[in-house]
């Protein structure tokens, strides 16, 4: 095994080292569809753009002044780092080269993009396109998890967890969901990343923020983000950017793509409006915050339905997600009092969840009385589509809470996982990276 792998790789480096033009190949009989890939082509960036600037934005203005530089850092050089290894090795993990995978991991084939050729097809698409489309969510879940550690964590600790965590979970769960793995054999209802990105990366988030323990000072000191105004305009380009997330999953420019960007939609403005409600009646005041939040929420709830379900059911989606996801939010903090930095688990990983198994639910064929409203679009009954999703969602989450609890402790021992008391006082800014975000005179 290990010397077929040595083979792989040094013919991938002799591949890619050599510009290659051949006659047409065609997956499946499938020639490339301009539109499609024009499509794609925009959807790609769109995603791209959810990242940097997106959610380097919306991060960094939700820590404090004194770190944040160390977010937006985090999150650039996780864009970076991401896309070579994706290149390297993690595509292949995830999608192989054969038609015929594994049920756990892709073969070696496509090591270094061996086999993406310049007019090779797949799904109607360059092979490429589709190679480089799929490496924005390898990009986008790592970068999610640096709000659970953030303004704590080592940067050099990062970067090695991160490595280590796309190849031993995004990867392998990549592979198990889109990549012909088992869950996918079962049928598991995952559009754009329910399971992939949004439960893998909030259930790491909170074991990361287990496993750190929490910012000094917490929960007694105020930590209030130092900058909405960043944190508003990163929240509006994830808006945005997340119709490529989703919409780009038909990987095709058709009415599928089309009801996925409108179910995007609903289920972001519905649960703004049902974070922005809850916290108006619990509270008192309705806050900028909390709006942009309950977007977010709403945004990765719907991501696994969105290929699946109508408007009615994404804005039922949607209001759940804005509720759930705020009373989590106030529970993990102020009940558990883990120190989940920017809330990525109650957000994100059980977004992820919900959308999961709601999609089981709301695409039953025993929904079909209301399918005029969006309802019931699935083959099978609420009880099995449903033991599905729960099996992909349990299978997710503790493959996941366990490996990067392993990845964490490994990586604990090579490196100190957190900076001192001392430097977490003086912030990461300086001392991780020896700059100011601002110079005030």
């Amino acid at each position: 095994m290990l010397s077929k792998t040595i083979r792989r790789l040094s013919q991938g480096v002799l591949l890619s080292c050599v510009p290659v033009i051949s006659h047409a190949e065609e997956l499946n009989g499938a020639a490339i569809n301009p539109a499609n890939t024009a499509w794609m082509l925009t959807a790609t960036a769109l995603v791209l753009f959810m990242t940097i600037p997106g959610l380097s934005l919306f991060y960094a203005g939700l820590v404090r002044s004194k770190n944040v530089l160390s977010v937006l850092m985090q999150c650039f050089a996780l864009t970076c780092a991401m896309s070579i290894l994706w290149f390297v090795v993690g595509y292949t993990m995830a999608f192989g080269s054969a038609p015929e995978q594994s049920d756990f991991l892709g073969d070696f084939g496509n090591v270094l993009f061996a086999a993406v050729k310049v007019d090779s097809v797949t799904l109607g698409i360059p092979t490429a396109l589709f190679a480089i489309f799929q490496m924005t969510f390898a990009i986008i879940t790592p970068a999610l998890i640096v709000g659970a550690f953030a303004e704590r964590m080592r940067f050099s600790a990062m970067l090695m967890f991160s490595v280590l965590w796309l190849l031993l979970v995004y990867a392998p769960v990549c592979h198990w969901v889109w990549g012909g793995g088992w869950l996918q054999d079962m049928g598991l209802l995952d559009f754009a990343g329910g399971t992939v990105v949004h439960i893998t990366a909030g259930v790491a988030a909170l074991v990361a923020a287990l496993v750190l323990g929490p910012r000094k000072g917490f929960p007694v000191q105020s930590m209030a983000p130092h900058n909405l105004t960043m944190t508003v305009t990163g929240a509006g380009m994830l808006w945005v950017g997340w119709f490529g997330f989703n919409a780009g999953s038909a990987v095709a420019a058709n009415g599928n793509a089309a009801m996925a960007m409108l179910v995007t939609h609903l289920s972001a403005a519905a649960g703004s409006m049902a974070w922005m409600a809850c916290e108006w009646i619990r509270h008192g005041k309705p806050s900028v915050l909390g709006i942009v939040t309950g977007m977010v929420a709403g945004l990765g709830t719907i991501t696994p339905a969105s290929g699946s379900v109508g408007p009615a059911a994404a804005l039922v989606i949607g209001l759940s997600a804005g509720t759930i996801c705020f009373f989590m939010t106030m529970m993990i903090k102020k009940r558990l009092h883990i120190d989940d930095s920017l809330d990525v688990f109650p957000v994100h990983g059980v977004g992820g969840i919900l959308g999961t198994l709601l999609v089981g639910i709301f695409c039953s064929p025993d929904l079909g009385l209301f399918s005029g409203l969006g309802f019931g679009a699935g083959n099978q009954s609420i009880g099995d589509q449903l033991g599905v999703q729960a099996i992909g969602v349990v299978s997710t989450f503790i493959y996941t809470a366990v490996v990067t609890w392993v990845l964490l402790k490994l990586v604990g021992l090579l490196v100190d996982l957190r900076v001192t008391g001392e430097e977490e006082t003086e912030g990461l800014d300086i001392v991780q990276h020896d700059e100011r975000g601002y110079d005030i005179r």
